[in-house]
């Protein structure tokens, strides 16, 4: 079905409205706010969901404008913080979640944040650049997903995000574990910074997301009231998904941590051979270069000039110093 012609105006990427037990039949802006502004009471897992792009200039005044969005919901799209976190706000969840984006690299820049706000009949999403979690949600709208309130709808955003989550952790371990491999069989070219991006990667994204499963214990302890026991346990087993999922990422850093040292001091191995053989080969070319520049002075005097024997002996003293620098230098060595 093509999009209402609304779709396309402040900012609104998508927009649909929600029957307990039924898919989501889209609508625009217009039809939103007359859904919304309708009088009489709701049946109970009615509710529109909104997404909206903040690159839009015009979208924040509009949903400031016509939607009754709480300030905190503003608030959080213009703090400094951008660590996850689930709160409640007079009855109102409000949610910042960090995505990584549509066309994820393993680059650090390209985490980014999701804004929502979640209400008994409205749900609203704000984010700056495309983001893989909630195109992966809407693509399951599209084909057809029910939900049976607005809080089910947030569990299946956080749920997944966390699937998302893991499957970057697992294709990072499987970068690590090439990685290992190549490491075995001597091949050191460019791993090091590979793994230095993937731990930067999973640094920002435990730093980002850590801060989550705490928040929504917090929540879980005193919910808004409107929220069902059923979708409680929703986020609790969301909250639990996460956790398992930071650990593994903990402890994916700890093993390339252990890779980076382990290559670090097989490079410091192979940089000691490098200087030793320099060293080596600079004091066993020493006594020769040297005696050749004493002799090779156009002075009188020169030793041994009218000696029969006179190179054999010169080259005798350049073998006899040769071995005692040589010597030495592998005493200093094994010192």
């Amino acid at each position: 079905m093509k999009p209402p012609h609304s779709a396309s105006r402040n900012g609104l990427i998508c927009g649909y409205r929600f029957e307990a037990g039924t898919r989501g039949q889209e609508l625009g802006l217009d039809e939103a706010l007359e859904w919304l502004a309708a009088p009489g009471p709701r049946a109970p897992g009615e509710f529109v969901w909104l997404h909206f792009k903040l690159s839009d200039a015009a979208a924040e005044t509009w949903i400031r404008k016509h939607l009754p969005v709480v300030p905190e919901f503003f608030e959080a799209l213009h703090e400094g913080s951008r660590s996850t976190r689930i709160e409640d706000a007079d009855d109102t969840l409000v949610a910042v979640v960090n995505d990584v984006s549509y066309e994820f690299s393993f680059d650090p820049s390209d985490i980014e944040t999701l804004w929502v706000h979640v209400g008994p009949h409205l749900a609203v999403t704000a984010r700056l650049h495309p983001l893989r979690t909630i195109d992966v949600l809407r693509q399951s709208v599209r084909e057809g997903h029910v939900f049976g309130s607005s809080v089910a709808f947030l569990n299946r955003l956080m749920h997944d995000q966390g699937d998302v989550l893991l499957r970057i952790v697992r294709k990072a371990t499987l970068q690590v574990d090439h990685v290992e491999d190549q490491l075995l069989l001597g091949r050191l070219q460019r791993k090091r910074a590979e793994l230095g991006q993937l731990r930067r990667v999973l640094v920002r994204l435990q730093r980002l997301l850590a801060p989550e499963p705490g928040a929504l214990f917090r929540l879980l302890r005193r919910p808004p009231p409107w929220i069902t026991p059923e979708d409680l346990e929703e986020l609790r087993q969301a909250t639990e998904e996460f956790s398992l999922v930071i650990r593994d990422a903990a402890e994916l850093q700890e093993r390339i941590r252990l890779l980076q040292e382990e290559i670090e001091a097989q490079v410091g191995e192979q940089t000691n051979r490098s200087v030793f053989t320099l060293t080596m080969v600079t004091v066993l070319a020493l006594p020769i270069n040297l005696v050749a520049g004493l002799l090779g002075m156009n002075v009188g005097g020169i030793p041994l000039a009218d000696h029969p024997h006179g190179f054999a002996v010169i080259v005798g003293i350049v073998i006899t110093f040769t071995v005692l620098a040589g010597a030495w230098a592998i005493r200093r060595r094994d010192d």
